[in-house]
């Protein structure tokens, strides 16, 4: 099975990062409006950034440091 980390952009300029085992089926969710609260604020989606897992303890991990100032930072000079 493969996990993907991901980052999504909304119109209004929000920002989410996440994890999935289905990217296409996450950001459906994400813009339907379905089991993501912080998400639910934002409207028209798009993925902007994501990677491709064989575990999801790595997915996990990345995702982790995507969150964290350096992967901000790296997140900022890779896609915006």
């Amino acid at each position: 099975m493969k996990y993907f980390v991901y980052v999504i952009l909304s119109r209004e300029g929000y920002r989410y990062t996440g994890m999935t085992e289905d990217l296409e089926r996450r950001l459906q969710e994400h813009n339907e409006k379905v089991k993501s609260f912080w998400t639910k604020r934002g409207n028209d989606w798009r993925v902007i950034y994501f990677e491709e897992f064989e575990t999801k303890q790595d997915a996990l991990k990345r995702e982790r440091w995507l969150k964290s100032g350096h992967g901000k930072k790296f997140l900022k000079d890779k896609c915006l």
